[in-house]
């Protein structure tokens, strides 16, 4: 059966959802990979293009908890879930899906939102490969704080539930009511509302304190192994390639955009996975020493499932990286950073979006007992959300179906591969101690 087309019946369309149980069984999405596996092979050809001089940072970090690991992994794990069984129905994915991968952020009215905010390794790819990580993410994060394998089987169902229920209340909104849907729906005093209350208090003037001095005009400052100013002739490159950004924004963006001078740049170190690429921060003013904005300027890497040949070039999306995590970002989130765009640095796509407005993440060690749960949830409904949006919420309702046999499956398969990612944590270890792979500060 052909996939019927978005404007057709809801029925054909989840019936056709229904019949992508012929190629894989909900009760078979449990599977996980068996056999060798080469996890410092993988590893090495991740950090390819890199700076060298940054790798050891990354280990470090990658070393310090098998979550560490996993949130820079996504390499490592790309070919096992690209072994797994799927129904080869593709959505866009962020490609890095974990717990802390989504966060609390300003939308362009200045609302603080919640919904997913990495999108360096997205690419249109099963859905299944976005459940599975984000899955063995909670499992991961729980047994770190202490859950039991029960109870971290249970937020994976609660997440899987979640996901296939909204998806079904997706499949009868009008497309420009699901172009505007928003997740809200979650205690104040839970694990999200605490991530929204951190974000209100990350302002733009609060970035700039962390990061500058106290000068009149502030400049950035040196940080060990957070932020190092940059030289004269990386900071001409950096201001340079903003003119190319400029016009991949929109006249009224490009019109707010002219009344700030950029005059400041730093190369910064930050998150775990991309550590190596480029990544400068640009120091810009506006109405006064009061109103500053800083922009990010960051490398795209290519997406591991691309550069890994996991996935075939799809048309709709772009050949240059930034452009490429731009229009991902803008697919996938209900309101994107309005500064988003994205250049090119010394013959590196790169994009660019505004930094610290109002940013925040969930700290693992918030998630314990009913927090998991509660947090799983609201990642079910933000992942639905963006699926329904890049998909058919019919289709992917008519494969998941009322029944759990899903959410069993998915829970089963996140504690084998919760398993896998201890296990890969313990081989980088254990070549870090025997001098194979260095890590360390710089």
């Amino acid at each position: 059966m052909t996939e019927p087309p978005r404007w057709s019946a809801r029925a054909e369309r989840e019936a056709y959802g229904k019949t992508l149980r012929d190629r894989v069984r909900r009760v078979d999405q449990d599977r996980w990979v068996e056999g060798e596996r080469d996890v410092l092979g993988r590893l090495r050809a991740s950090e390819a293009g890199r700076h060298r001089d940054l790798l050891a940072v990354r280990h470090a970090k990658m070393a310090e908890s098998p979550f560490g690991f996993l949130r820079g992994g996504a390499w490592v794990m790309a070919p096992d879930l690209a072994a797994l069984p799927a129904t080869g129905y593709h959505v866009q994915i962020c490609g890095d899906a974990h717990v802390r991968n989504l966060g609390a952020y300003a939308a362009i009215d200045g609302r603080v939102v919640f919904d997913v905010n990495d999108f360096d390794e997205t690419c249109r790819a099963p859905w299944e490969w976005e459940l599975t990580r984000l899955a063995i993410s909670l499992v991961v994060v729980g047994r770190e704080g202490g859950a039991s394998d029960a109870s971290a089987r249970d937020a994976v169902r609660a997440m899987v539930r979640t996901w296939r229920e909204t998806l079904q209340q997706l499949a009868d909104l009008p497309a420009v009511e699901l172009a505007r849907y928003c997740v809200h729906r979650f205690p104040p005093d839970g694990a999200v509302g605490r991530v929204l209350r951190k974000a209100e208090r990350m302002t733009p003037v609060a970035a700039l304190a962390d990061l500058t001095d106290e000068a009149a005009r502030p400049h950035f400052v040196d940080i060990p192994n957070k932020l190092r100013r940059a030289t004269p002739e990386e900071s001409a490159k950096v201001l340079a390639a903003l003119q190319q950004y400029r016009e991949t924004l929109g006249p009224n963006r490009q019109q707010v955009l002219d009344c700030y001078e950029p005059y400041d740049v730093a190369f910064k170190i930050a998150g775990t996975g991309s550590i190596g690429a480029k990544n400068y921060v640009v120091l810009c003013a506006g109405n006064g020493p009061s109103d500053p904005l800083i922009l990010q300027v960051k490398q795209a890497l290519p997406s591991c499932y691309e550069a890994l040949g996991l996935v075939g070039q799809d048309p709709r999306i772009a050949r240059h990286g930034g452009k490429r995590v731009a229009e991902g970002q803008h697919r996938m989130q209900t309101w994107a950073d309005p500064f988003l765009g994205w250049t090119t640095l010394d013959d590196h796509p790169c994009y660019v979006r505004h930094l610290a407005d109002h940013q925040g993440s969930i700290d693992p060690k918030d998630l314990k007992r009913s927090a998991l749960a509660e947090y799983a949830s609201v990642c079910g409904e933000t992942f639905a959300k963006a699926h329904a949006r890049t998909g058919d919420p019919a289709v992917l309702w008519g494969y998941a179906g009322e029944a759990e046999k899903l959410d069993r499956a998915l829970a089963a398969r996140a504690i084998a591969g919760a398993d896998q990612v201890i296990e890969d944590w313990h081989a980088l270890v254990g070549a870090i101690a025997r001098g194979e792979v260095e890590a360390g500060a710089r």
